[in-house]
């Protein structure tokens, strides 16, 4: 599943080149999770401004002649999106659902399993957009995203840190591969209840948190199946993944076997020597 890091791995690589595309053609192929809400003929004539990310979500501004709004791309569980020069991308295919043709080349979503969405908005405050982006957290890299912060959300949660941290509602970002991996950077034990998280170890997990994003972005995300940015490019974080992924194999800081479980239907890999409750 594409996270934050693929998401806006997936931005840079096309952001600039579309920026200032007039649109000639909108095309859509079998539902997404959510319908368009607008005709495809009106997004015809709008230029695309500057693209931004909030959480796993991509908007794609349009200005006039469709009086303002953009598209909110949701990549889903197997999306991904494409941006190739005109002529370069061909006919659709039967996993391909939505065409953004442009001045500039063609922007296509494709999407296998169909849990994506293009979901037209007049804002990204406007009711369409804001239900979707309700209840997201703080971005990880916002100055206001510390130990405190941290802290703060976590306090009184029964729930296991880990579980808490994929919630989204304190930071976004932290999907399941970056949790793990955050959590043995930070030596806390995955199982540990969310609110009992001291807050030294809150302020040692938010820098684990940002430094293992940081990390993911240099390398272009991770690729487990098929994700690939908007020029086919594959990521490689999880080739320098320490505990994600190595279940049995020795922990690169104490040797002991790398433990996997399974936590609200998702592995969780951890050291149960350097990850402590």
């Amino acid at each position: 599943m594409p996270e934050l890091p693929e998401v806006e791995v997936t931005r840079l690589s096309f952001a600039d080149a579309i920026e200032g595309a007039t649109v000639l053609q909108a095309c859509l192929g079998k539902p997404l999770r959510w319908p368009l809400g607008v005709q495809a003929e009106r997004l015809m004539g709008g230029r695309v401004g500057a693209v931004i990310r909030r959480g796993k979500y991509l908007w794609l501004p349009l200005s006039r002649p469709v009086s303002g709004g953009g598209l909110l791309v949701h990549l889903g569980m197997s999306g991904s999106l494409a941006f190739t020069p005109p002529g370069v991308a061909g006919e659709a295919g039967p996993h391909d659902h939505f065409d953004l043709l442009t001045d500039r080349g063609l922007l296509r979503l494709t999407d296998p399993r169909r849990f994506g969405a293009v979901v037209w908005s007049e804002a990204l405050e406007a009711p369409a957009a804001a239900k979707l982006l309700a209840g997201l957290g703080l971005e990880p890299f916002d100055a206001r995203f510390d130990g405190a912060h941290l802290h703060a959300g976590l306090s009184g949660r029964k729930v296991a840190i880990k579980q808490a941290l994929l919630a989204g509602d304190i930071v976004v970002g932290a999907g399941n591969i970056y949790a793990c991996e955050a959590l043995f950077l930070a030596g806390i034990d995955p199982r540990l209840p969310a609110g009992k998280l001291s807050r030294p170890r809150a302020e040692r997990l938010a820098r684990a948190v940002r430094g293992v994003l940081a990390q993911a972005l240099d390398a272009g995300g991770s690729t487990l199946r098929d994700f690939k940015d908007a020029h086919g490019v594959a990521g490689s974080f999880q080739m320098q993944a320490r505990v994600y992924g190595r279940e049995g194999q020795p922990c690169l800081t104490c040797g002991s076997p790398i433990r996997r479980i399974v936590q609200g239907q998702r592995s969780t890999f951890f050291c149960p020597q350097c990850q402590k409750r």
